[in-house]
């Protein structure tokens, strides 16, 4: 021996030599199941490339334009989400590409600001429908979404209509543009659609937010993908699943009306597993890139940011998925559902292993370990090693092609927090969950507070102006080609559509408005006190063309013909520490603003 081994050490080496051989071949086990996976994915990726012909490639622009619009409905449940969503109804409603669709958004009776929220939308776009369920909240997601179906078959008996197809989504998603085309073009074909989850990204030194990042680019590229391809059961996601009205009222008749499971904490996850069971054929849409659009048709949007929130979001995963689940639903079926069912709940033995055996990777190193272990033990740890690198090396290809290399360099230190993270939420599930079963006691719901985009991560997805303009009725495709064709270098397309007499400027602000996300105010100059138009100094009034009109809320409200950009907002940070919110007043009305303020404020 070259050095002298502590007692307290070799008691530790004492027990860490005889799990170690146990530990090994445990991960060694889930690795091999892992493999499994990726063979699989490999296959099809190599077949695809011998045989395009197989290939189900993704649907061109003729193709999703010649599928028949189906009405779909849009499903989102809130219980206090004022904060966002308003901002999440008129993004998604400037960003999608397809026309027959409304929203409806359930909120409590005794959550007024979020009802006022969406009825600040819901009085601008026809589409747009307050659900308000009949009792106090918070009560589960799945009781919200059930009385927000409630409201949708009453809409329909009002109105004499019906809509084909049921898309749920959350309050802070960020709906892809092509979305809805996509899953009204599959719904030909399948029952169920699930569309891919992304995160948004976030800095390197997010290293909570990273590991989201990390995990649903691997399991939307591979996992899913695969799971789908060998007959597996699709779960659905939550967000980005499109239902056929006919798979949901077979649900529905199945469940004593309740479409999605009150008592559930994963009445998504259930749903998918509960079609399949019936019969309902499912698909899950690859993740691949729009063919108008060049980024990926997939649901974008904030995970939890901080190991607590995300320990919070994560129990009630395990708890649903693999114990609850579990309780409800067995190991019913035939093997190929019994094994994806197993890979579903393995987490409750692999999520804790994957943890201790990073704690006994660097204790060994430090210790030497390797030379107190016998030579099978030795073997097995190599080839769990051998194993662990192939995983990381595949969680970075997929996190790369999403995200970046830079990114996926960090993914090795983002799976290690994330070992410890998924194995702290397994055991704080498994503990919750025997408290609740030995008392007999209801699983609770607990929210996860959410967070929506900044505006300038969200310009990306917004729709031009001039399909605006055509979608919402103010003018003819015809026309809109005629001024595109005539429309001079540097001018913008609303102005020129001005200038020609095509449209007046309060309809191009409203279509403004719509794209933008930014609402349109109709001020009476009588209206600003003169305190609240001093706010800001008049060489930066006339410089950027801002005009203070109210004060609020911790709030500087500025009326502007201009959309806002970075350079606007960091010049005005250095006159006022408020929140500044842009409201868009058209060029004639702002002159007329000014002209009556500024005279009468600065003399």
């Amino acid at each position: 021996m070259f050095f002298h081994v502590p007692g307290w050490m070799q008691a530790i080496d004492g027990v860490l030599v005889r799990s170690f051989a146990p530990l090994a071949v445990a991960i060694l086990v889930n690795g091999l199941d892992d493999l499994v996976i990726d063979a699989a994915w490999a296959w099809f990726w190599l077949k695809a490339k011998l045989r395009p012909a197989a290939r189900l490639f993704p649907p061109g622009s003729r193709q999703l334009d010649s599928a028949p619009r189906r009405r779909i409905a849009v499903l989102v449940p809130l219980w206090r989400e004022h904060e966002v969503a308003a901002r999440m109804l008129e993004h998604n409603l400037a960003a999608i590409r397809y026309p027959e669709y409304h929203i409806f958004a359930g909120a409590y009776p005794n959550d007024p600001e979020t009802q006022d929220a969406v009825r600040s939308v819901a009085v601008r776009f026809p589409n747009v429908h307050l659900a308000l369920c009949p009792h106090s909240g918070p009560t589960s997601k799945a009781d919200c979404l059930n009385w927000v179906f409630q409201h949708l078959i009453l809409y329909e008996e009002e109105h004499g209509e019906r809509f084909d197809l049921v898309v749920t989504h959350d309050a802070e998603d960020l709906i892809h543009p092509e979305e809805l085309r996509w899953i009204n073009f599959y719904s030909a074909r399948y029952d169920f659609i699930q569309t891919p989850v992304l995160a948004l990204r976030t800095p390197l030194t997010a290293l909570t937010h990273g590991v989201y990042c990390d995990e649903f680019a691997e399991n939307h590229t591979r996992d899913m993908a695969v799971r789908a391809r060998l007959g597996g059961f699709v779960p659905s996601a939550g967000v980005g699943t499109g239902y056929r009205r006919e798979a949901l009222e077979r649900l529905a008749q199945t469940a004593s009306n309740r479409i999605f499971e009150p008592e559930s904490l994963t009445e998504d996850y259930e749903n998918g597993l509960r079609l399949f069971r019936l019969g309902y054929s499912q698909a899950f849409v690859p993740l691949v890139r729009g063919c108008g659009s060049g980024d990926f048709v997939t649901t974008r949007e904030y995970f939890p940011q901080d190991f607590r929130s995300a320990l919070r979001q994560r129990t009630r995963w395990v708890m649903g998925i693999a114990l609850q689940g579990w309780q409800r639903f067995g190991w019913k079926g035939k093997p190929g559902e019994v094994y994806w069912l197993w890979r579903d709940r393995k987490a409750l033995i692999s999520n804790p292993l994957s943890f201790l055996a990073n704690l006994a990777f660097v204790y060994g190193l430090a210790a030497q370990a390797w030379t107190r272990v016998t030579p099978l033990a030795a073997r097995f740890a190599a080839a769990t090693l051998a194993l662990q690198v192939l995983r990381i090396g595949i969680r970075m290809r997929c996190v790369a092609r999403v995200y970046g290399l830079a990114f996926a360099l960090g993914v090795p230190v983002r799976a290690v927090y994330a070992n410890a993270l998924n194995s702290a939420a397994t055991l704080q599930a498994v503990a919750r969950y025997g408290v609740a079963r030995a008392r007999g006691l209801p699983l609770k719901w607990v929210k996860t507070e959410h967070s929506y985009p900044s505006r300038a991560a969200l310009l990306d997805h917004k729709r031009k102006l001039g399909e605006i303009l055509v979608g919402s009725g103010y003018l003819g495709a015809p026309a809109l080609a005629a001024a595109l064709a005539t429309q001079p270098r540097g001018v913008l397309l609303g102005e020129h559509l001005v200038r020609g007499g095509h449209l007046d400027e309060d309809s191009v602000y409203e279509a403004l408005s719509l794209q933008q996300g930014l609402p349109v105010s109709r001020i009476d100059p009588h209206s600003i006190s003169r305190r609240v138009a001093r706010t800001l100094p008049e060489h930066v009034v006339r410089r950027w063309r801002v005009l203070p009109f109210r004060v609020a809320e911790g709030s500087l409200f500025l009326a502007s013909p201009d959309l806002p950009s970075a350079e606007v907002n960091t010049a005005l940070r250095c006159f006022t520490a408020l929140e500044i919110r842009f409201h868009l007043v058209t060029p004639a009305k702002f002159e007329k603003l000014t002209e009556a303020l500024l005279q009468s404020s600065w003399v």
